[in-house]
């Protein structure tokens, strides 16, 4: 008997401008011991189809028809405190957005040991064991410390594998892993991914995989199934999708992947919606300046900071983690340079730092020939109008309650670079067109969209400051392999249109070798390795650079046998 079984699932999500029917007709089934996977672009239908099978779909999203049939229980015939006592205990899941799956008011530790209780029949002393140890089965360094912590003190990476201890707290038959590997570097990609192969053979556990990675599927998934537009246009095993897909669309999946064995000049996109490049290229150019341009568009020098881990009276006892240390690097005008580690690694804390919502403890930061440091000065903001952030979190960088169009023309109106409302209405139009969103997407809420679409708002709005230099912190973790290829090309085309810089921050190395013209490596808030992306990739010098590389998953190529 199949662990879950899902028959002719239709989901529906009524609107004021109709109904959009996000799953149709649709139909898997999930075995003991198999990792099944789900993948598709941004807006396939995927994350609903974990949601409901735990019973979160979002109001005013509705099943409309279809069994979810989990251990020979239709799960849509249960009411809410029959629900309650299954997930945890017997479904578990892995969110695909870390920050907002967390309580940010309660420690890592509290989260944990409440979840452990409520599912498994543990004490208070037992539940803070078995949740120090799932930290350290999830990779965490410094599990004590780290359950004393809140949400917002660990790195995007430490947070995603915060969830997946959560996710493992009530001991499972099913997992649901939505994007479980979206937010961690390919060291520790590596070891999740091994760490829920391990469970699949040692408890018979099942695995329902969502993921825009098809790198994760090859390497982990027994069968997958390809979704579009709600449907699902092709399954079977892993090894046979990725060999000898028959459906253009998957085969369209596949090519869009970011190459590691050659660097090209643009990425293969599938054949979506393409951006509207003309208008939008015409405003941001016309607010280009000769005067802007610099030998040096970005350096710092001998940057760091350190966070405090454990307070004291007395300076021997505090305990201070160095997140930076002494980080020196320069980005001429119009490159692209890469920063890659893995998580935790200070990258983003050092564009945290050139975006200047970190002050460093010590270290110089100039911008066009002039010095950031002293970021409260009046003349300030003209110096950090050239200078925007795209942050790694769509979902937390916007704000729910304010429209999309208001999101985007907020740096038109704060630094007057429109004249009135019917130039702003234009240009965030325009601006829409650009990142590929239709027009009337101005007129809607940030959580009306879908991950990826929330990230080319995110874009939108750091263009509209008509910057010379963007600080992109992973700009694409959160985006399908298409979507992701439309993405990056987009960024090409401005770096190429404007000789836009770009500070690149990925733990997506195919995507950092595709981007960057040079890239630096960093280990533990120290920069080890700086050199030409040809160089890094074919013959890096640093070990640690070597194992990055070596960690990097195959698309190409299932390494598990099919259940």
């Amino acid at each position: 008997m199949s662990r879950l079984a899902i028959e002719g699932l239709n989901i529906a999500f009524p609107t004021r401008r109709g109904t959009i029917d996000a799953v149709k007709d649709l139909s898997l089934s999930v075995e003991p011991g198999q990792i099944f996977g789900i993948v598709g672009e941004s807006g396939a239908g995927k994350s609903t189809i974990g949601n409901a099978v735990m019973d979160l779909l979002q109001a005013p999203g509705r099943i409309t028809g279809g069994k979810i049939v989990f251990d020979g229980t239709d799960l849509r015939n249960l009411d809410g405190e029959q629900m309650r006592k299954i997930r945890g205990a017997k479904i578990g899941m892995i969110f695909q957005d870390p920050q907002t799956s967390l309580n940010p008011l309660l420690t890592i530790g509290r989260q944990l040991i409440e979840s452990i209780r409520n599912a498994q029949a543990f004490t208070q002393s037992e539940a803070a064991a078995e949740a120090l140890r799932l930290l350290e089965i999830v990779g965490i360094p410094h599990p004590e410390d780290r359950l004393k912590a809140y949400p917002h003190e660990l790195s995007g990476g430490m947070r995603q594998r915060v969830v997946i201890a959560l996710a493992m707290s009530g001991n499972p038959d099913l997992i649901i892993a939505d994007e479980p590997t979206t937010a961690l570097d390919v060291s520790i990609q590596k070891q999740i991914l091994e760490l829920i192969e391990k469970l699949c053979r040692e408890r018979d556990l099942s695995v329902l995989l969502i993921t825009h990675d098809i790198g994760v599927i090859g390497q982990i998934a027994d069968r997958v199934a390809v979704m579009y537009q709600g449907r699902v246009v092709e399954e079977g095993t892993t090894a046979q999708i990725l060999k000898a897909p028959e459906h253009e669309y998957t085969r369209s999946l596949i090519s869009a992947v970011p190459r590691l064995d050659v660097k090209l000049h643009r990425f293969q996109t599938v054949d979506t919606t393409e951006a509207n490049l003309k208008d939008g290229a015409s405003w941001l150019k016309s607010g280009m300046r000769d005067e802007d341009a610099h030998q040096t568009a970005l350096a710092v020098d001998s940057l760091s900071l350190g966070f405090t881990l454990k307070k004291a009276f007395l300076k021997r006892n505090r305990r201070i983690l160095k997140a930076v240390d002494d980080v020196s690097f320069s980005i001429k005008s119009g490159e692209t340079f890469g920063l890659v580690g893995e998580s935790g690694s200070g990258k983003s804390t050092v564009a945290r730092m050139i975006a200047g919502l970190y002050q460093p403890d010590q270290g110089r930061i100039e911008l066009l020939g002039q010095e950031m440091n002293n970021r409260r000065a009046p003349e300030q903001a003209q110096i950090d109008q050239k200078l925007q952030m795209i942050f790694q979190d769509p979902y937390s960088s916007l704000n729910g309650r304010m429209r999309v169009g208001d999101i985007i023309s907020e740096p038109l109106r704060f630094y007057k670079l429109t004249q009135n409302r019917a130039e702003t209405d234009r240009v965030v139009d325009e601006l829409l067109d650009y990142v590929g969103l239709t027009r009337d997407s101005a007129k809607r809420f940030p959580h009306e969209f879908s991950g990826g679409q929330r990230q080319r708002i995110s874009i939108a709005r750091a263009l509209a400051a008509r910057p010379r230099v963007l600080v992109c912190d992973e700009p694409t973790s959160a985006l399908d392999v298409s979507i992701q290829a439309q993405i990056l090309n987009l960024l090409k085309d401005l770096q190429e249109a404007f000789s836009l810089t770009m500070l690149f921050i990925s733990h997506d190395l195919p995507v950092i070798r595709q981007m960057c013209d040079r890239i630096g490596v960093m280990q533990g808030g120290r920069l080890i390795e700086l050199s030409d992306a040809n160089a890094i990739f074919e013959n890096p010098t640093h070990a640690y650079t070597k194992e990055l590389i070596a960690n990097i998953p195959d698309h190409k190529h299932s390494t598990r046998q099919a259940s």
